[in-house]
Formats: C-alpha cells, sequence, structure tokens
C-alpha cells in the first residue's frame, strides 16, 4: 500500500514538474545568496531595459528567493560584460544579458571574446529594426532609396547607432545588397545612440536611419519622419502597423536582433535547468508579453540549445555580410 501511494506520488510530482517546465534536476540547485545581473551597456539603454523588466517579474512573481542585481558594464561591443562574466566560471550567481550586436564584434575582432566560451541559457525576445527618412524626403518608398544608391551608393548618408559593422548596419546592409546595391561605397555614419541617429535626421545631417524599433515611435507618431520599411518577415503589430516590409516590396531580406541571456562557462547541468525554467516562468506571463507590446519587441522565447543553434547560425550569417562588407578579414 505504501509503495503504491509512493509511487503515486512520485508520478504526480513529475507531472508537475513537466507541466510547469520544472524538470526534476532543477530543483537540485537554487541560488544561496544575490545573483549579480550583467548587462553589456548602460542605463536606459535597450538592454538595460528588458534586464530590468525581467528583474522585477523574477522577484514579483517569486520566481527568484534571493535578489536580483543589476550591474551595468557598458564599453566594447559587449566585450566589458562578456569578460565580467569569464570571471566565474561554474558559478551561476552570475549572468548576463546577450544581443545580437555582440557576435559582429566577435566577428571584426576575433581576438574578442564570444558567446561560445559562455553558456547560452534561453533566448527571450526579438528585436526588429526600420528604414527612416525625413518626411518631406524625396524617398516615397524603398524603391526609391534602391534607385537611387544603385545609381550612386555614395550619394546618400545613413546613419546607424553606435558602430560601423554592428547589427543595426546590418540591417540596412543586407536588403540593399540583396537589391543589388553596392554595399561597399555606403556612406555608414555611427552615433553613440539611435536617439542621435534621429536627431541627425531631423536636423539635415544625414539623409537616412537605420535603427530600432522603439527609437523611432515617437517621430514616427508625430509626422516627422517616414518609414520605408521593416525588416521583420511580415509586419508589426499596432502603431507600426502601416509600415512595409522590405519582402513585401519585393527585396527578399529579414533582419531581425535577439536578446536573451548567458551565464558563465562550466555551468552544471542542474544550474542550467534551474534558470531556464525560472526564465521560461517569466517568459510565458501574461506581464512580460505586455512589456514587450509597449516596446515593439515580439517574444521569441527558446532554451539553451536551441539559443545556442541560433546564434551559431546567426554567426555563420553575419560573417558572410561582412565579409561581402569588407569588413571582416576571410
Amino acid at each position: 500500500m505504501m509503495n503504491a501511494l509512493l509511487r503515486s506520488m512520485m508520478v504526480w510530482t513529475a507531472c508537475v514538474a513537466a507541466t510547469f517546465g520544472w524538470p526534476a534536476q532543477a530543483q537540485s540547485w537554487q541560488p544561496r545568496h544575490s545573483v549579480e545581473f550583467v548587462v553589456p551597456a548602460g542605463p536606459g539603454a535597450a538592454l538595460d531595459t528588458a534586464a530590468r523588466e525581467l528583474q522585477r517579474l523574477l522577484e514579483q512573481q517569486k520566481v527568484l528567493d534571493q535578489t536580483l542585481v543589476i550591474s551595468n558594464k557598458p564599453g566594447g561591443s559587449g566585450a566589458v560584460g562578456l569578460q565580467t562574466l569569464r570571471a566565474h566560471p561554474g558559478d551561476a550567481h552570475w549572468l548576463g544579458t546577450f544581443s545580437t550586436g555582440m557576435i559582429s564584434a566577435r566577428v571584426l575582432h576575433p581576438d574578442a571574446l564570444s558567446y561560445a566560451e559562455m553558456t547560452p541559457i534561453a533566448l527571450l525576445l526579438e528585436e526588429s529594426m526600420l528604414v527612416a527618412v525625413r518626411a518631406d524626403s524625396p524617398f516615397k518608398n524603398v524603391h526609391d532609396l534602391v534607385a537611387q544608391l544603385k545609381q550612386k551608393p555614395d550619394s546618400l548618408s545613413i546613419a546607424v547607432a553606435t558602430s560601423v559593422g554592428n547589427h543595426i548596419h546590418l540591417a540596412i546592409a543586407k536588403p540593399l545588397k540583396q537589391a543589388g546595391v553596392d554595399i561597399t561605397k555606403l556612406v555608414i555614419v555611427p552615433y553613440k545612440s539611435s536617439g542621435e541617429s534621429i536627431t541627425a535626421l531631423l536636423g539635415g545631417h544625414v539623409d537616412v536611419v537605420s535603427a530600432s524599433s522603439p527609437n523611432v515611435l515617437s517621430q514616427y507618431k508625430a509626422g516627422t519622419i517616414r518609414l520605408l520599411a521593416v525588416t521583420t518577415a511580415e509586419r508589426l503589430p499596432g502603431q507600426l502597423a502601416a509600415v512595409p516590409t522590405w519582402k513585401e516590396q519585393g527585396i527578399d531580406a529579414v533582419s531581425t536582433s535577439v536578446q536573451g541571456v548567458l551565464g558563465p562557462k562550466d555551468m552544471t547541468p542542474a544550474q542550467l535547468a534551474y534558470w531556464e525554467s525560472a526564465l521560461a516562468k517569466v517568459a510565458a506571463s501574461k506581464e512580460w508579453n505586455d512589456f514587450l507590446q509597449t516596446q515593439l519587441w515580439r517574444p521569441r522565447f527558446a532554451r539553451h540549445e536551441e539559443m545556442r543553434k541560433v546564434l551559431d547560425a546567426e554567426y555563420a550569417s553575419t560573417r558572410d555580410l561582412l565579409l561581402d562588407l569588407k569588413l571582416a578579414k576571410p
């Protein structure tokens, strides 16, 4: 009788763990003290905004019994943040945010730290890029823009943040290459932030801006800029629903940026399982998805193995495009 009851309890426990994404091994490890969450960007940046909402929900939903401390470590296109994680191998009390921009930094600087030297834990979201011009620009759509750049690729200045060769630059280079533009001759002007890029556009200092969705919304709503295309496979919902994709305008190119969470190398299976499950619970919550909608981001959750595959594929495509731009060494 007792054995039958024990077996029933074990089956029930396993079912609950499977239903809520809490593998049995996840319960064998949990943080013993506060967790340091490294953000390789300054306060207010996209990575910081997402990290602070993640922090709030982990604590509010009581997923995490310990305090999560945000530690901003900007610099080196994410290198400073990765160096911080590298200093704590096997210690799952140290986590950090990751974005696609850190991949291009690795391709451009082969000696830089790589996500491959860390432990990918989970993807959380996807961010789109848009092409903006002033409201009084002669360019009404991407066909007008492409026609000008095919004829004379160095005739327009294109603002990006924060560096040449990063994911925001590549988000406009990829479709222009697909359209037949000589992307090696484009005039790319880097600014410290997408906000500065938009200010430069409005001031007439540049002709075109490539920027992420949250950074263009206010000026788009004010009517001071025109959005020619979004880099996603389908149109964005909500306030940017009127903006066409590159693909529907005849240029089959999609380019998005992802954000996720990394841990240090040498994490144990139990540590990895714990954090995968914790992040999965937040990612499935209404509060998280409502937050993503306010930021014009899309949910894209993936666990460790799938995240690694996504990043490896992104590395390969990024390297190919940077080689086409003659910015990376063969």
